[in-house]
């Protein structure tokens, strides 16, 4: 990267401080990585603004216990060929093996090597600024099993403006149009299950959709199972509409990862808790159990 380039970032990124656009977890990471995440896509072509949305995302910005205690920030799995050291979480099914990397930057490499499989070769046949392209072919190529995963990634890029790391030169006039646009980012409404949904930003919280969508904030809970504490998790689904009783067509069974609950699978698979727990009676609510859909 040469100096202008570097510099621009660099300039941009204290803005953003400034002006508070994001919070100070997502601050971090991405000030901490985005050089990371432009190196990989220079030597492999992976889109920039790809890595840091996975990372973000995989590694709950740095804060999961792959990430903090194997430094393991995309969530990716042995399998076969793996011959480094291990770690086992409940995640698609109970007690699967997580690679283990003594750094970041291990990690951050080995997700583009990953990445290079010939499972994901369509993707490279994408232009590198095309993330909406990336990130739903990461979804149809299997990368996870969640049916929202591109949604999210899309949203992690845009609330954050992580696609400008993909041309990493930004003039003066080209930052300035950066900030205004992060600055008059709202909500993207989508489908999931055929309901329409938001997928929820740092912040957020039901009395400030209810708001912007002009629905009472107790309906607004009422249609999202709200917890007692009425908190929104950050990238959780917020369904603007009352959610099925069921999930969608092919989505039969499903396993509660690491820090999921039966509210969480409610919310990803668009279906009530009732009726989830309906379908799941014995079930035990915590990571390992798998759960009927239908």
């Amino acid at each position: 990267m040469d100096g202008n380039n570097r510099r621009w970032l660099l300039i941009c990124g204290l803005i953003l401080t400034v002006f508070n656009i994001r919070g100070d977890v997502y601050d971090d990471y991405i000030n901490r990585y985005y050089e990371m995440a432009i190196e990989q896509q220079q030597e492999f072509g992976i889109p920039a603004s790809i890595t840091l949305a996975q990372g973000i995302l995989e590694s709950s910005a740095g804060r999961s216990t792959l990430a903090t205690q194997g430094n393991n920030h995309f969530g990716i799995k042995c399998h076969k060929e793996w011959k480094g050291a291990a770690m086992y979480r409940d995640d698609d099914a109970p007690d699967e093996c997580f690679r283990v990397y003594n750094t970041a930057a291990e990690s951050y490499r080995d997700h583009s090597l990953f990445l290079k499989r010939k499972r994901y070769e369509p993707l490279f046949l994408l232009d590198i600024t095309d993330y909406k392209g990336w990130a739903a072919g990461l979804k149809s190529c299997g990368y996870a099993t969640d049916p929202n995963y591109a949604a999210r990634l899309i949203t992690i890029i845009e609330r954050y403006g992580l696609y400008n790391y993909d041309t990493f030169s930004l003039t003066p006039d080209e930052n300035a149009e950066f900030i205004q646009d992060i600055l008059a980012s709202t909500h993207r409404i989508r489908k999931n299950n055929g309901l329409y949904y938001v997928v929820a930003l740092p912040g957020d919280t039901y009395k400030s959709l209810s708001m912007e969508f002009g629905i009472k904030e107790k309906t607004l809970k009422k249609y999202n199972d709200a917890p007692k504490s009425g908190r929104i998790e950050e990238w959780e689904e917020i369904y603007l509409q009352p959610k099925n009783e069921e999930a969608a067509d092919g989505e039969y069974q499903t396993t509660i990862g690491d820090g999921e609950s039966m509210r969480t699978i409610s919310q990803r698979y668009g279906m009530t808790l009732k009726a989830l727990k309906a379908l799941n009676r014995k079930a035990k609510d915590r990571p390992g159990t798998v759960l009927r859909l239908k």
